[in-house]
């Protein structure tokens, strides 16, 4: 019965991180919705600034230390393995849904694109970012990273085996394409507010710090392999040549 029950939960939290993923597009796109990223301000720009910022740290706090392995390591001697994953994907949903309820408009104007083809191409741009999210999950073992094979794995009764280090489709051009995409949905909008501009700067800045402990955690995991792949492959923009030195510690047999 507890393999159903953690079968039934892994698949409600994946449920709801796509119906998250999907209000993303929507909130970051202003697409249909009384609250998006952009708007006029309704509080005054201080107070918004603060909200907007908490909401911010919050995420980026939660995102970042449920994924330590030594949080893992702590946080399942209270919740079972196979539903860990699923109970970060839920927490991290939880907390995007409530920045996406709670996001104050700033007001003011950075940049807005007048020309119907500029304003076209930052929108294909925008909307080029959630596919390369999408299909990168995917390259990557999309139910693996979302909770789901490891529940399911549980369900039949097989053991969960860690994923090899591959280098699938466009992980040979840029270590990191998952984020490539988010930058694209974060930065290409043919209208950039303040509070936009706040959550840019902010989610850039988080991506770039988050990939430095990303990466000691990958070299911890796959050893020489990935600190090679650092090596040879650049970290966000496709052609320009790696600057990554041998300074991590790699787990040797």
């Amino acid at each position: 019965m507890k393999r159903v029950v953690a079968f039934v939960y892994g698949t409600l939290c994946y449920l709801l991180f796509l119906a998250t993923f999907l209000y993303g597009v929507a909130f970051l796109g202003n697409f249909g919705l009384d609250r998006t990223i952009d708007g006029a301000a309704t509080v005054p720009f201080g107070q918004a600034l603060l909200v907007n910022t908490l909401l911010l740290g919050l995420f980026a706090g939660q995102h970042s230390v449920m994924a330590r392995p030594s949080f893992k390591q702590w946080w399942t001697t209270f919740i079972p393995t196979p539903v860990e994953r699923s109970t970060y994907v839920l927490f991290s949903s939880l907390a995007l849904l409530l920045l996406f309820y709670a996001w104050q408009p700033m007001g003011g104007t950075i940049w807005e694109a007048q020309d119907p083809i500029v304003r076209g191409a930052m929108y294909s741009l925008f909307a080029g970012g959630w596919l390369l999210i999408l299909v990168t999950t995917f390259m990557i073992n999309h139910f693996d990273l979302f909770g789901m094979r490891q529940v399911w794995l549980y369900l039949t009764g097989q053991p969960y085996t860690p994923l090899k280090f591959t280098k699938p489709g466009f992980y040979r051009y840029v270590r990191h394409p998952l984020y490539v995409g988010w930058l694209l949905t974060f930065w290409a909008t043919p209208t950039m507010t303040a509070a936009h501009l706040v959550f840019s700067i902010t989610t850039t800045a988080y991506i770039l710090i988050a990939i430095q402990f990303e990466e000691r955690d990958l070299v911890t995991a796959h050893g020489s392999a990935y600190d090679d792949y650092r090596k040879q492959v650049p970290m966000l923009v496709p052609g320009l040549r790696p600057t990554v030195q041998s300074d991590l510690r790699v787990k040797t047999a």
